[in-house]
């Protein structure tokens, strides 16, 4: 064998290494970023009288939908949508949207988020229990289903005063991400009208 040879071995070697380097660093799937909730709202101009002040206690969340991953559910079966993520972790997307309806809906709470230091009479404590799609059969439009459970605590004693499980099911229009979604905005938005108006009457 030729030094000529050897050396063209040699380079075609290098080559194919290179082209295998470039596939193992191949850009991934693109992945497309979705929000719920919907855009903050002005302040209601509906409150009668001096607002009571409700601490709002850090949102529970299961683990498994806490962080950006949208969670499908077909039967006992679980898998994160595929090429879909949530812009922030879900937490925070359902604490801004709760924060924005009791802003624009609350006739009788004022909302105290985690970071302000008002004094509050009463604490909400929300621990929500389903965040999920359920598929009823593979390949068929799921369910979206939002269930919490809201406790009002008063202060500072923290015994419960009120608590009420509340549950919202949203069919989406297709099996599609963007119909997911909106079937997410939707039940996240009737669920937190339904709890600021058990809030407004728990306070009353």
């Amino acid at each position: 064998m030729t030094r000529s040879t050897v050396f063209r071995m040699a380079s075609l070697g290098l080559a194919a290494a290179l082209l295998s380097g470039c596939a193992l660093l191949s850009s991934p799937d693109p992945v497309q970023t979705y929000r719920f909730g919907g855009l903050p709202v002005a302040p209601s101009a509906a409150a009668r009288g001096a607002p009571v002040h409700v601490a709002l206690r850090r949102i529970e969340f299961p683990q498994a939908t806490e962080g950006d991953k949208i969670l499908g559910v077909t039967g006992t079966q679980t898998a994160y949508i595929k090429g879909a993520r949530w812009i922030s972790d879900a937490r925070d997307l359902y604490t801004a949207s709760l924060e924005s309806a009791f802003s624009g809906q609350s006739t009788r709470v004022r909302l105290i988020g985690t970071r302000e230091t008002t004094t509050a009479t009463r604490a909400l404590a929300l621990d929500v229990r389903a965040f999920e799609a359920r598929y009823p059969a593979p390949g068929a439009a799921p369910t979206v289903v939002v269930t919490v459970r809201a406790r009002m605590l008063a202060l500072p004693g923290r015994d419960v005063s009120a608590e009420r499980v509340f549950t919202v099911e949203r069919r989406a229009a297709a099996n599609r991400v963007g119909a997911i979604v909106e079937a997410f905005d939707s039940a996240t938005r009737d669920v937190n009208a339904e709890i600021v108006t058990w809030a407004d009457a728990s306070v009353g």
